[in-house]
């Protein structure tokens, strides 16, 4: 971040650049000139002309380098031969490492094997995957050949499968026979002959044969068929900047998921930015994230290799044989930026202090994203983890596959917030009349273009459905539905706190309450282990419901609800106060670790959630009942 503030500084004279604030309002303001300037200084690998930067008219109707020519996958696979690219940690076979020079070998083959199917430009190819080498090599021998690669985890159902990638009509699927998550192996044979019978547009099969498992009687080929002997070089023809890559899925809990369709440029674009400059990823260093490949920070996390980094895959569960087992695969492989969710920390925070019992040199970022980062988890990180590690919470989500705010290493952190707004990211928080706020709550709203908007969504030809999902409110603004704060008075470069969703706000006496307000008090209660929040009209106000999931061996008393309100009344507000609070055996999440607010919403008012599969346990609704 530093060098390229210099380069901007040396670059554009007349910018007034002279530190973060004022590089990102040159960013903001002349956005245009940044991306043209981030095209030449990331050393992106592209033909054709930059000139113009963008074209169309309107936030919605921009598109970015209309003239600029690119793949993908050769921007990912440009790393010196003998480096390692990848390392492959999994629980149903043995720690791997492929060296760049082995990778480009891997696609190459596999991009061959596309090929010889009949795979053409604008093709589906999917994954039903874990987090493993060959998802990596899938994935960039798809975006080699022009094709669109779109993944699910093998842990969805057969339901939440076929409603994502029945929608897409894949041409060639490719999965696995099995895998190990936490210390059981999981038969995926009849679920995948399911979806292959459901989904009709499938031609092959291909299987990876993870486990010893007899062979399934869908199969078609095997990986190992497919790579072996075969020393096919990759093929980096070059396609219109704005050409789809992923197809990427909105949650689902309200229904059929909506299919993002993503650019490659504008991806390569946005999340280089994001890991050289807000990450500080160098060629050498070494990523994790704990992720699946049905989340969209896998899709981030691989972009690092366009850095010359290592990406460190983990499949598995992160607590097997023990909660120190990430921290234990930091010291092992060394990891300098981790990735987790605020729940594994929390998790880590009642129990370790990874400090005094690990090393932790390598270590210089974390990064955590998901949910909001409690107050108390920064300071458990700086206290019991390492005192000079960048910890950066970071929020955007999969309509953009990239980050609206995240860290900054030329920057402080300061507990409980966010600490920049990335650059070329125009944002403010609106209120209901769409005027900027700082220092209350407002929407998350992006007032000019930026190149990871979606080029389109799949089965919207005349684009009502993205219209409607991201600019129904204003047409010259995105609405992403957030629910955020700027913390600094001076403008739009200090930190951000994030409330949760926008639609889930709660409202009692028409006071604006984002849902981690209280979060972030009741889940600090040792007899709490995890809660929800939602609003249900009573007596023409809203009242705040409050579940909680206890600790082993604890029931909901009076006197531990009256600890709670009380605990809200002091350390929040008597706004905060829940009017029920009820006691649960599960929280539902959605597999990507958000908390599933609206459907239980839905369910205290007498609805039927739509699409249990679009939950990380699909029964996790089932102790949950109307309020009347």
């Amino acid at each position: 971040m530093a060098k390229y503030l210099a380069h901007a500084q040396h670059s554009f004279p007349d910018a007034g650049i002279h530190d973060y604030n004022s590089l990102f309002d040159w960013s903001t303001t002349q956005f245009e000139q940044f991306w043209n300037d981030w095209l030449d200084f990331s050393q992106v690998i592209y033909s054709g002309d930059c000139t113009p930067t963008t074209s169309g008219a309107g936030l919605q109707g921009t598109s970015f380098f209309p003239n600029v020519r690119l793949n993908f996958a050769e921007n990912l696979l440009k790393g010196n031969d003998d480096c390692i690219a990848v390392t492959c940690v999994s629980e149903s076979r043995k720690t791997e490492t492929v060296t760049f020079a082995e990778l480009r070998q891997q696609v190459g083959a596999i991009q061959s094997q596309l090929i010889h199917l009949g795979v053409c430009t604008g093709d589906r190819v999917c994954g039903v995957l874990p987090n493993i080498t060959e998802s990596v090599v899938a994935a960039l021998a798809t975006s080699a050949t022009g094709a669109i690669w779109s993944s699910c985890s093998p842990d969805f159902g057969v339901p939440s499968v076929v409603d994502r990638l029945g929608q897409i009509e894949p041409k060639v699927l490719i999965t696995v026979n099995g895998y190990t998550h936490n210390g059981k192996r999981i038969d995926c044979r009849s679920k995948v002959e399911e979806i292959v019978s459901l989904i009709p547009s499938i031609q092959t099969v291909v299987v990876i044969e993870l486990v010893d498992l007899p062979p399934l009687a869908c199969i078609h080929e095997t990986w190992k068929a497919w790579i072996q002997d075969n020393d096919a070089a990759p093929v980096f023809h070059h396609f219109p900047f704005d050409h789809p890559l992923y197809i990427m899925y909105s949650s689902g809990t309200t229904g059929k998921p909506k299919c993002i369709v993503h650019g490659a440029g504008g991806t390569l674009l946005q999340q280089t930015k994001e890991l050289s400059l807000h990450c500080d990823v160098r060629s050498g260093d070494n990523i994790t994230y704990i992720t699946t490949c049905g989340w969209m920070m896998w899709n981030w996390l691989i972009a690092a290799l366009a850095n010359d980094a290592q990406i460190t895959l983990f499949d598995g569960f992160p607590a097997n044989p023990s909660i120190a087992r990430m921290w234990d695969l930091i010291d092992e492989v060394g990891i300098t930026h981790f990735g987790t969710s605020p729940r594994f920390l929390t998790a880590c925070r009642r129990r370790l202090v990874p400090k005094e019992s690990h090393e932790l040199k390598t270590l210089r970022c974390i990064l955590s994203t998901g949910s909001p980062l409690l107050p108390e988890d920064f300071d458990w990180v700086y206290g019991s983890v390492k005192p000079d590690v960048q910890l950066s919470s970071i929020s955007g989500g999969t309509d953009i596959i990239s980050c609206f705010m995240l860290g900054n290493p030329i920057l402080p952190v300061y507990r409980g917030e966010i600490q920049c707004l990335g650059l070329g990211m125009d944002v403010e928080a609106a209120n209901e009349s769409f005027l900027s706020v700082v220092k209350e709550k407002g929407e998350l709203v992006c007032k000019t273009p930026f190149p990871s908007m979606p080029v389109a969504f799949w089965n919207d030809p005349d684009g009502e459905k993205y219209s409607q999902s991201y600019f129904s409110r204003r047409a010259d603004r995105w609405s992403h539905g957030d629910l955020i704060e700027m913390t600094e008075s001076q403008g739009h470069c200090g930190g951000i706190v994030v409330y949760g969703r926008s639609d889930a706000t709660l409202n009692p006496g028409g006071v604006r309450i984002g849902t981690a307000e209280i979060y972030r008090v009741v889940e600090q209660l040792p007899e709490v282990v995890d809660s929800l929040v939602i609003g249900q009209p009573f007596r023409d106000d809203i009242r705040i419901v409050l579940y909680v999931k206890l600790d082993s061996g604890i029931t909901l008393s009076d006197e531990l609800q009256q600890k709670i309100r009380t605990t809200l009344g002091q350390q929040a507000s008597a706004r905060h106060i829940p009017g029920l609070v009820i006691q649960v055996a599960k929280i539902p999440y959605t597999r990507s670790g958000k908390k599933v607010e609206l459907a239980v919403r839905d369910i205290a008012l007498g609805l039927e959630p739509s699409n249990r599969e679009a939950l990380q346990d699909p029964t996790a609704f089932d102790c949950y009942e109307r309020i009347i």
